[in-house]
This record gives structure tokens, sequence and C-alpha cells, in this order.
């Protein structure tokens, strides 16, 4: 104990050095009456990542200092993190400090991948963090912590959730990094995901770089020379650093270009960080650029101006590539102070520079990432393909016809443009202007542009629209456009079924609706409805539909090319289930909407044309059923294993491509006995693997040990049942 209490205190000295200053002696108490409460609440003899849960939530609070750049409450929130809403501790950390702490906390709490040690579910989990965003902007901040901290221990982790983790570090917390402002740290996650992810191309370039390093060197000495003699002439205050590009930036060059590492040619930069008063921040950056392009011709093609313009995470920068003399290439990044902390920073600068809260280009991002998420109904990887490309993109700025700059995404449209600044008109956009010029919908906007909007009350959003515009607001906005239009004409639908059935003397009712939705596959009366109205189903088929008598031999209900997918698995009676005695003597079927497997919780659902369908008590379709015809529901359950019979069953697999992951997840399949593949389908795009299976599986036990077994193949993230 004596030596675990003498590394919580030297743990707690180098939180202390890492706290943004000043200072005070109120924080050093409030901050010691933090880790004794940690002290007592963490139990000494529990460890996560290789080190005792105290020394593991101090170590949480340096990086969320040192690295994130926040402040004491932010610290104790970290520190306390691991503490349930539940523990009598909370009535001591309320008295002791700052009350947000107990908000902040409740906020990571539902961040389940981190709480719970949970690294699966990539796209709901990371839906939640981002939800956080509206709660305390440091939710999000501190949750990079310990991502970051877990990375940075990933060898601590059982070996199977190694790759898991990095994947998702790599696909959702890098770019949510990057576009915080926090480019340092983004780089560090790409790189420790990268070394598990791809080890042998990481120890490749690691290596290259280390035997390059003496010659590297000397460059930058050559290089910055004639620079710092220059400046200390003109009195100019600077400080010069230079930064070797990331592993994983070099990787993507060779790989984007082509090229081999030889050919990288700015595998280092050189920063120039000056420190002037806030009223002459751009005169002096440009002073310098001019020094640098003075003594070292520049590449124009490769000039970034993000001080006249800055990104919308608040990044401020000039950047330049220029050519030595000896032939050689090196990116220049001239700055200030100021502009240096926010770029190392991120977020947490603006939190100083601007107020808790925040100002400016951020807080619009964040407004917007507030906006899709509310208004989002969806649930993993559709939602995320919504969200993702937004923080990785690059920025163009274009001009109103009144002048104002728009910061828009790399690929954004003119329809991209018109919903920027308002649903209203981005919804009624028939076509604009740019430059003075006549363009379409989907023209592609270029930095510098002047665009205008055209606009007709007549327009709507049309479904093609989706196709090409790329800004999350754009396409939420669209989305929900169609939903209430189909909604609307679902309700002209239903009202000329309704009028047509009335002409034809036939008696409309739950059991006709259940009929029609049977006969064409759909799931919903909405469904139904809205294709009628759009004059896919014929009224006059629905007629004979209806009046076709159900004894006639030898008719079956037409199957939508879905449901031509599979069999029905007809069941007879008192083999392996047991029906609710009320309905006894009727058939019964399982459902293909759900594909219930032995051991299933199941119940049975009366139906006008096919006797009972069993469902599984999971079916995404229960709720409907059960609140919607609650006296059709009947029980049901299994009897006795029939083992010469199998029960269809759908996995669906993501992961990272890996050479022979095909190869083994067949291999496992072969050794279940009992289990039989239908169909196997799966695609490898951008380094990410996905595929999904059809099996015959006796049970539900066979079922679930056989995704355990493939969840631990390498390179696989996530294996999951799926209704369909």
């Amino acid at each position: 104990m004596a030596e675990l209490a003498a590394q919580i205190r030297s743990r707690q000295s180098l939180v202390l050095k890492a706290l943004p200053p000043p200072v005070s002696n109120d924080d050093r108490k409030t901050l010691s009456t933090a880790v004794n409460i940690a002290r007592e609440y963490y139990q000494a003899d529990k460890k996560y990542l290789g080190e005792s849960l105290p020394l593991y939530y101090l170590e949480l609070a340096r990086v969320t200092a040192a690295d994130i750049g926040l402040g004491l409450p932010a610290v104790i929130s970290a520190l306390l993190s691991g503490i349930s809403e539940e523990s009598e501790a909370w009535e001591k950390i309320d008295n002791s400090g700052d009350r947000s702490v107990r908000e902040v906390v409740r906020g990571l709490s539902r961040v389940t991948a981190l709480r719970g040690r949970d690294f699966t579910g990539q796209a709901e989990n990371f839906r939640k963090l981002l939800l956080s965003l509206a709660d305390d902007g440091r939710v999000i901040l501190i949750a990079l912590a310990e991502r970051l901290l877990i990375m940075r221990r990933l060898d601590w982790l059982p070996e199977k959730e190694r790759l898991p983790v990095a994947s998702e570090t790599y696909f959702l917390f890098a770019p949510l990094a990057h576009r915080l402002g926090y480019y340092n740290i983004k780089s560090e996650m790409e790189d420790l995901a990268m070394r598990m992810m791809e080890p042998a191309e990481y120890n490749e370039i690691e290596a290259r770089l280390k035997q390059t390093t003496t010659s590297r060197n000397r460059l930058i000495r050559e290089f910055s020379g004639p620079v710092m003699e220059k400046l200390d002439a003109m009195g100019i205050r600077y400080k010069l650093k230079s930064r070797t590009k990331s592993i994983h930036s070099i990787w993507q060059k060779m790989k984007r270009q082509g090229v081999a590492f030889e050919e990288v040619f700015d595998i280092f930069a050189i920063r120039i960080i000056i420190d002037t008063d806030p009223a002459h921040e751009k005169s002096s950056c440009w002073q310098v650029y001019s020094v640098v392009t003075d003594l070292y011709q520049p590449d124009p093609s490769r000039m970034r101006d993000w001080i006249s313009v800055p990104k919308t995470n608040g990044y401020e920068s000039l950047h330049t590539t220029v050519v030595t003399p000896a032939g050689k290439w090196v990116e220049v990044q001239i700055r200030t102070t100021r502009m240096d902390e926010i770029a190392e920073k991120g977020l947490a600068a603006h939190f100083r520079y601007k107020g808790v809260k925040g100002e400016g280009g951020l807080d619009a991002w964040m407004a917007q990432m507030r906006e899709v998420l509310g208004a989002s109904e969806k649930e993993g990887s559709e939602f995320l393909g919504d969200i993702r490309p937004g923080l990785y993109a690059d920025e163009v700025f274009v001009f109103t016809p009144r002048g104002e700059v728009r910061q828009l995404p790399v690929g954004a449209t003119l329809l991209d443009f018109a919903f920027d600044i308002h649903t209203e008109v981005g919804s009624k956009c028939t076509g604009g202007k740019v430059n003075g010029r006549n363009v379409q919908l989907k023209h592609v906007l270029r930095n510098g542009d002047h665009v205008s909007v055209i606009t007709s009350s007549r327009q709507s959003p049309k479904r093609d629209w989706l196709s090409f515009v790329v800004t999350n607001k754009a396409r939420t906005k669209i989305k929900q456009a169609l939903n209430e239009e189909k909604f609307r004409l679902a309700a002209e639908g239903k009202e000329m079924l309704t009028r047509r059935m009335k002409n034809w003397k036939i008696p409309y009712g739950d059991a006709t609706v259940v009929r029609l939705l049977t006969e064409y596959g759909f799931k919903t009366s909405q469904d139904l409805y809205f294709s009628i109205a759009i004059g896919e189903i014929d009224l006059l088929q629905v007629k004979k539909v209806l009046l076709r008598s159900d004894e006639q031999p030898g008719e079956s209900p037409p199957r939508t090319p879905e449901t031509q997918t599979q069999d029905d698995v007809t069941v007879s009676g008192g083999d392996y289930l047991i029906i609710d005695e009320k309905v006894e003597g009727l058939d019964y079927k399982l459902a293909k909407c759900c594909n219930p497997v032995f051991g299933d919780r199941i119940f049975g659902f009366v139906t006008v044309l096919e006797g009972i369908k069993i469902h599984r008590a999971t079916c995404p379709n229960a709720d409907f059923m059960i609140s919607n015809f609650p006296y059709r529901i009947v029980r049901a359950q299994w009897t006795r294993l029939d083992s010469s019979r199998g029960f269809l069953s759908s996995i669906r697999i993501t992961g990272v491509e890996n050479l022979g992951i095909v190869a083994r997840i067949s291999e496992i399949v072969s050794e279940y006995r009992g289990v039989a593949v239908k169909n196997f389908n799966y695609t490898m795009n951008n380094g990410l693997f996905e595929g999904r299976i059809e099996l015959l599986v006796p049970n539900i036990n066979v079922l679930y040990s056989l995704i355990k077994k493939i969840q631990s193949v390498k390179g696989i993230t996530r294996v999951s049942r799926v209704d369909r």
C-alpha cells in the first residue's frame, strides 16, 4: 500500500504539471480532495490496462490535461468517471467543487463503448458519443482522451479485442479528433491503429524513417539556418519546430500516388510560430511568408491560406511548399502562438480563448451535428454513413450574393449550398448561377466561387438528389421531405383504396389490409397505400385479389422478388411446437420477417390466409402486431428438438480486409455438424470486409456458438444475427 500511495502522489504531481496555468492553491486542494475520493472508491487490487484503477484514472486525468488541454473541472471529471451514479461518493464530490462534474460523468456513462468496455456496436456507440455534444463538449473530449489512452496501452487488452478496438479508433475516433482540430491526436491514433491493422507496412515505414533520421536532420539544419538568420535580423520573436509526417500519412500518400518511400518528398515540415499581439497576427504571418519565399522557390499550387478564412474547427495557418537549392521539397507552416495552441488543442483552446461554449465555425458544426442527430431515426451503419464523411472532409469557401463566406466540404454541390443557406431554399432550388454562369443542381463548387440560387414554388425534393449531395444537413432534410411526401401520398392511396372498395361493395377492415400486405409482400400498410398512390399497384388487380375465393385450387399469392429468396418452412402440427389450444388444428409456418430458430422466444400470429405465423419475440414487426391486433396473438413454445431439421438464419459479418478471411469463415462453418450454408455473399472495399451468410442451423445454441467462433477470427470486428 505504501508503494501505491507513493505512485498516486507522483501521478497527482504529473496531473498538476499538465494543467493549463495558472494553477492556484485552491485548485491544488480541489484536486487533492478528488484524488482522495478516487483512492477511497476505486479498489486498488483491481486493474485495467496494466495498472490499478486509481493510477489508471489519474493517468486519464493527466491525458485530459496534457493532450486535450482541458482545465481542472474536466480533469476531475475524467478522474472520477469510473464512479457509478448510485455511489455515495457523489455527495462528497458535489460538496467539494464544481457541480458540473456529475453532469459530465453522467454524459460519459452514456458512451457505453467506453464505460462498459464493450468494443462492439461501433456505429450506435458513435451515435451516442456524438449525442453527448448536445450537453457538454467536455464529454466528447474526455472520451477522446480515454480512447487515446486505450490505444497507447493496446497491448494490455485481450488479444481478441485489439483489432476491433484499433478498427473502431481508426474509422470513428481518429476522424472525430481531426474534425475537432486535434491533429496530433488524430495522427497518433491513426499510427497506433495502423500498427495493429497493417503491422508489416507500419514496421517497414518506421524502419525507413529511422534509417533516414541523420540526413533528414541535416536537411532541416541547412534549410532553417538562412530563415532564422533573416528573422533574427528583423527582430521577429518566433519559435521554429520541425515535424516528421506520421507513418500513416506517409503510407496513405504512397498508396494514393503509387510511389515508393523515397518518392514521398514532404516527409517533414518546418513550423514557424510567431509571438505577436492579436492586432498584428495576419500581417506578421504574411511577413514571415515573404521571408521564406524570398529565400526558397514556392510551389503556388500547394499554397494554403487558412488565416483569411479559417477551417470550421478553428484551424488557422499559412502553408506553403518550397524547394531548396539541392532540389529537396519542404513544407512550411506559419502561424502565431494562439493559432498554434488551437491547432494543437483544438476545441479546448476555443474554451479558453472564446468562453466555455465556444463560438464561430466550430459552434456551427456542433449545431449541425445536433440537427442531424435529432432528425435521424436511423441506427447503425446507415446513420454512420450519413455522419462519417463529414468528419474528414476538407472545406471549400464560397460566397453568397451579399459577399458572405460559406464553408462547405470538398465536393459540395450547388444543392448543398442551397440547403446550407436555408432548408426552404434547398427544397425549392431548381438551379443557380456560379460566377455568373447558369449551372445545374449537381454542379460541384470550387474555392472562391460566387454562388446564387434560383428557386421555384413548384419544386420539391427528389430521391435522386441524394445521389449527389454531400453535406449531412442536405441529406437529412431531403430524406425528411421524402418521408413526409410518402406519408402524404400514403394517405391519398388509402383514400383511393377505401373509395374503390366501397364502390365494389367489399367491406374494408384489418382482415382486408393484412390480406393485401401478405399478397404483395409489404411490411406496413403505409407501404401498401403509397404503392397504390404512385401506381405501382393496379387497383383492378387489387379487386381480383379481394374477390378471389380462398378455396380456389392451385392459387397462391404472387411473390415479390424479395420474398422469393427463401421458402416458408411449413411445420406439421405437434412436431416440435405447441400452439395455444384455442386454435388447435390450424397449420402454422415460421415467419420470414424474423426467421425463428429452435430455442428462440416465440409467439404465434393468426393470419387471414396462411394460418398461424410463428415469430420471434424480438421480431421487428412484433410491436406493431401486438399493439394493433392483440386478439390474434397466441402462445407458442418449442417442445422437442428434431436434430434432422434445419432452421433458416442469417448472420452479417464486418471487419478489416485480411488475406484468407473468407476461407477461415468457411472452414469454421464446416466444423459444425448439422449446419448447412444456403448462401454466402461478401464484398471487400477500401480495406473493409462485409459478408452475409444464410444458414440452416438446428438450434440457437449452435447459431450463437458459430457467431462467437467467427467473431474470434483475426480481422473480424463484428458478427451479428439479422432478421432477413
